[in-house]
């Protein structure tokens, strides 16, 4: 087992492949946040005021994840990986978060999106670890994962 572990959420599969190859260029274990209920297209489509993305951003809603057995006990860093939704991670990663004790632990996020950075991502996932874990910034991962960049970058 490494020390590191890959984390991610991905609901079209662009994440989940960005993801993979982030793992593999630090050598870490990878584990898929999913939700207890997948999302469908019409679910994901952010332009309809009635969608469940809509719906969750405007509640805060927190998803409820497919499973909680994750330990994360042997890991001193979790590689974050999400897309950006309304400029910010997913509910769904404040729910990850919030259902793990991640003291002590350093949380690197990285992101996908078709425009967006990370925005204020870091800034509001703090609200949902304890103040002793430390969560910064790391990049996007639209343009695929340089190896030699991503471990300069650690």
């Amino acid at each position: 087992m490494s020390n590191i572990l890959t984390a991610f959420f991905s609901a079209s599969g662009v994440t989940k492949a960005a993801a993979e190859k982030l793992s593999e260029a630090v050598g870490s274990d990878i584990y898929e946040i999913k939700p207890k209920d997948i999302y469908t297209d019409s679910d994901l489509n952010w332009r309809n005021p009635l969608s469940r993305v809509t719906k969750e951003q405007i509640k805060k809603a927190r998803p409820e994840l497919a499973d909680y057995t994750l330990d994360i006990s042997g890991y001193d860093e979790i590689l974050l990986c999400f897309p950006i939704w309304y400029y910010a991670a997913p509910n769904i990663i404040h729910s990850f978060l919030e259902a793990y004790d991640f003291t002590g632990k350093k949380i690197v996020l990285f992101a996908t999106s078709g425009g967006s950075a990370l925005g204020k991502s870091c800034q509001k996932l703090l609200k949902s670890v304890s103040e002793k874990t430390e969560i910064v910034d790391g990049c996007m991962l639209n343009n695929g994962v340089d190896a030699e960049e991503i471990k300069k970058f650690l």
